[in-house]
């Protein structure tokens, strides 16, 4: 009998696209990864559902606006609606970390919200967090969620860190694709 699917929740900035130390300001400067576009489509084709939890403090820092997230987040369901795939949901935090809010990552705030919109709990339905950063996994973590790091934006960094829990590491979202894929087929 095949093993349920987990629920693939994947950091945006560093994950889908380019990174940027001076924040992905605009649609221009939304660049998507190599192979990241078809590799949500694919886990969308097979059955997966993917979500995207994605710390955006650049909104309330006033880099960019919400419109412009929004324009941002609309080009990559597009891209990956062009390829046969679908985002189920885009949960994001607008906040800056002197806010202290509850959805900003490392907290679980936003996969809490998933779990609700999904009627799932990750302590007993099975999910996966894909991310480039120690708080990427830390919040996943928090939710029962298996970590994985991909080495792409700030993961070649993020390896080396201290880290107590155990976590799957892929050279990119393509190569976490293709792996699970073939665990669940």
């Amino acid at each position: 009998m095949a093993s349920i699917k987990p629920i693939i929740l994947l950091d945006r900035d560093g994950v889908i696209n380019q990174d940027s130390d001076a924040y992905v300001k605009s649609v221009e400067e939304w660049i998507p990864i190599p192979g990241s576009i078809k590799a949500i489509a694919a886990l969308s084709k097979a059955g997966f559902r993917v979500f995207v939890v994605t710390n955006q403090s650049g909104v309330g820092r006033g880099y960019y606006s919400e419109a412009v997230l929004q324009a941002m987040h609309d080009k990559m369901v597009q891209l990956v609606t062009d390829e046969g795939g679908q985002i189920e949901g885009i949960e994001y935090c607008p906040h800056t970390p002197e806010e202290n809010c509850q959805c900003r990552k490392p907290l679980p705030g936003m996969i809490e919200a998933i779990e609700t919109k999904t009627g799932l709990n990750f302590e007993q339905h099975p999910a996966i967090m894909v991310g480039d950063s120690l708080r990427d996994l830390e919040a996943g973590k928090a939710r029962s969620c298996h970590p994985v790091l991909v080495l792409t934006g700030k993961g070649r960094q993020t390896q080396y860190k201290q880290i107590d829990f155990y976590f799957d590491v892929y050279s990119d979202l393509a190569a976490f694709t293709l792996a699970t894929l073939h665990k669940y087929a």
